[in-house]
């Protein structure tokens, strides 16, 4: 229960986070920061829809595509941010007065904000929705790096805007996407490493190490094992997640086993794939 009341904190919070950067600074300075207000800030010169609508409508049909393309549970995930961001923006907008910021400012707290509200939400396991369903499809079908793909989609998003607002409002475009990813890296490792190992010792052993193959999609290893104290026959589970996968994997086996002994260290360096080649999660 204490998780599933952090996480949805984290939800509300990184969404407003995310919200309150759009409002308060992206879009006033029109600033070229990627995803849905980079789009919304490219479209502006050629209609006269507000940005907001044209951010909301975009992120209605994603979320369509990204329930049709990648199943149930990521529009389980996903749905919740669909609905708060777009009423959070309205609201800061109406409601809020903008802070006069220098443009150069602006991208900085921008990128920081918006940074910090988009890795509280990835830190429950869930998605912002927006321009990061694209390259998860693409994950899917392709088997192309995630990460990788979402800098990629950013970066053609700002790249885009120099032929409709010039060398400037790119540099700063692209300034803004690089210290998002810098304030989103932070957040989601605060308190945790990039990849961990972690060995689970658990009388329900079958259900746990079965729970983690299908929600994380991640390679399990079974060890035999003797118990010091009474000298009877244990099975260890052997499983290596990223950072983000950490939090669902405590909750999983909690949930099955409450009494579960887990040891988790620091892995530095992981070759294999899903972490050096593949589909990364």
């Amino acid at each position: 229960m204490r998780k599933r009341i952090t996480d949805i904190v984290f939800l509300i919070v990184g969404n407003f986070l995310l919200a309150y950067s759009v409002s308060q600074f992206i879009l006033p300075c029109s600033i070229l920061s990627g995803g849905l207000a980079g789009i919304a800030i490219l479209f502006h010169p050629f209609t006269s829809i507000p940005e907001s609508t044209i951010i909301t409508i975009l992120a209605v049909i994603l979320f369509l595509l990204g329930s049709l393309f990648l199943g149930k549970k990521f529009a389980m995930d996903t749905a919740v941010s669909t609905v708060l961001y777009p009423i959070f923006l309205f609201l800061l907008q109406k409601y809020v007065p903008v802070i006069p910021v220098d443009r150069a400012l602006g991208a900085i707290y921008g990128g920081i904000v918006s940074g910090a509200g988009i890795g509280l939400v990835m830190r429950t396991g869930g998605s912002t929705g927006g321009m990061d369903i694209p390259p998860l499809i693409a994950q899917k079908y392709l088997h192309v790096d995630v990460s990788s793909a979402v800098i990629v989609t950013d970066t053609l998003t700002v790249l885009f805007g120099l032929w409709i607002y010039g060398l400037a409002d790119v540099l700063i475009g692209l300034a803004s996407v690089y210290i998002t990813g810098k304030a989103i890296n932070w957040v989601i490792t605060f308190g945790s490493q990039a990849s961990l190992s972690v060995q689970i010792i658990s009388e329900h052993y079958e259900e746990i190490y079965m729970a983690l193959l299908k929600e994380l999609e991640r390679g399990v290893t079974l060890f035999d094992a003797e118990g010091g104290y009474t000298h009877q026959p244990k099975k260890v589970i052997l499983i290596v997640v990223d950072h983000r996968q950490y939090h669902r994997l405590l909750s999983i086996a909690e949930t099955i086993d409450p009494n579960a002994f887990l040891i988790t260290s620091e892995t530095r360096e992981v070759h294999g794939e899903g972490f050096t080649y593949g589909s990364r999660i």
